[in-house]
């Protein structure tokens, strides 16, 4: 999967100063790359039964809409807070100066549910973590937590020990 690799745009000093940024934009653009990359993110759970598939805000959606066709499964939206319209649940996460928040419909998932998390970069794990606690809050089953990228000199993984964690491109 390496490969894929060359798919993955560096954008030095993006969002600011001192930030090398992974634009996957052009892995979306391209659909041999796209599918072979949703492909090997499913891999360890295509036979898990996966009812849900949790897509943390932004580019996890894009991520996430596929794998959940890929898996025949539903598709719920992990958003910023305020940026839901019905009944949610909140769970806030450290940044590294101050906090935020992302919240989860109410009624998006069912206890018992067979849950997969997707998003598209594992950097600290603030944002999965919170989308785990949201997921249990609810009674759902995490049965894996997936990322197209992980950074791996963050240590993110280390926030969602106790969980099946899978990385397709490592950096």
């Amino acid at each position: 999967m390496n490969d894929l690799k060359e798919f993955i745009r560096d954008i030095p000093d993006f969002p600011k100063k001192g930030i090398l940024f992974r634009d996957i934009t052009p892995l979306l653009a391209n659909p041999s790359a796209f599918a072979k990359a949703v492909k090997g993110m499913i891999s360890p759970f295509k036979k898990e039964n996966i009812q849900k598939v949790v897509a943390i805000e932004a580019r996890g959606f894009i991520l996430g809409g596929a794998i959940s066709l890929a898996l025949e499964a539903g598709m719920v939206p992990v958003r910023k807070k305020g940026k839901l319209p019905y009944q949610t649940f909140k769970a806030t996460y450290n940044l590294e100066y101050g906090e935020d928040a992302v919240e989860i419909h109410q009624d998006a998932i069912r206890k018992g549910e067979r849950v997969l998390i997707v998003d598209d970069l594992l950097a600290t794990g603030g944002t999965a973590s919170a989308a785990v606690e949201l997921v249990e809050k609810m009674g759902g089953e995490i049965v894996g937590i997936v990322f197209l990228i992980e950074l791996t000199e963050l240590k993110g993984r280390d926030k969602l020990k106790g969980y099946k964690v899978h990385s397709l491109l490592k950096y």
